[in-house]
């Protein structure tokens, strides 16, 4: 982990994500106004660098961005990583090890992971309700167990080993969500305080999960003001006008 000198705000919640499609991305990018506080230099992820998705004017586009980089906002006591390029298979085990030693040592009282999974591979009873799920480790189900029952949040299920034979084995199924599982077992084992929050979701234009996702977890968090009886304003980035491309070039015709 290279930050700057000082330590990313101890004891405030840490969102990481992982997850299908592009709204693991989207939803990150409607904390706009998050300073950069550091990165994760690791050769588990992808190599990547590219512009600012965050510009919002000339003073800041020519900042780049990559792979996978820290913000941070004090007042809300809130740190968030976002990654932005696939694990390397071979490493995942040695990147969900890596997440969970940057956990505990930067003293983050709860951590919350972004995540998704295939649309087209659940059963009967999640088709019929909502897309959004959670999980909790039982070190988070001391601290946010009450608190999401209040709200009505419906834990991921587990589905049997086999379709149609009920009286199978029950196990956890996350299909799409990369790491989603296997950090969520690790954290489990080491007593780290952690909350998986996910969406059902297909590929193509994940703008809509994205906002569904983030307003589920904003019930939780109150990230922003909200009003029961009408939407909660984000402001998206530039960077989502070119979801489809740049457009036609002109001197084609």
């Amino acid at each position: 982990m290279r930050a700057r000198k000082e330590r990313i705000y101890p004891n405030h919640a840490c969102c990481v994500r992982w997850e299908r499609g592009a709204t693991r991305d989207r939803s990150d990018h409607f904390y706009l106004n998050m300073p950069r506080v550091g990165y994760l230099h690791t050769d588990c992820l992808i190599p990547m660098v590219g512009s600012n998705p965050y510009a919002t004017s000339t003073d800041n586009s020519t900042e780049l961005c990559t792979a996978a980089e820290v913000y941070s906002l004090p007042d809300l006591k809130l740190a968030v990583l976002q990654i932005r390029t696939p694990i390397i298979q071979t490493k995942q085990k040695q990147f969900r090890k890596l997440i969970i030693s940057w956990i505990k040592s930067s003293g983050f009282t709860r951590s919350i992971l972004l995540s998704s999974s295939h649309a087209y591979q659940r059963d009967d009873q999640q088709i019929h309700s909502s897309p959004l799920r959670y999980l909790l480790t039982p070190a988070m189900q001391r601290i946010a167990c009450d608190v999401l029952k209040e709200l009505e949040w419906k834990e991921m299920e587990r589905v049997s080993m086999f379709p149609g034979i009920s009286d199978t084995e029950q196990r956890l199924y996350i299909p799409g969500g990369g790491i989603t599982k296997g950090l969520y077992t690790d954290c489990c084992h080491e007593d780290v305080p952690l909350a998986v929050v996910l969406t059902f979701c297909s590929e193509g234009d994940n703008i809509p999960d994205a906002f569904a996702l983030i307003n589920h977890l904003n019930d939780w968090l109150h990230l922003v003001a909200s009003d029961k009886n009408e939407s909660t304003k984000w402001r998206a980035p530039c960077s989502w006008r070119l979801l489809f491309g740049s457009g036609i070039p002109p001197a084609l015709f």
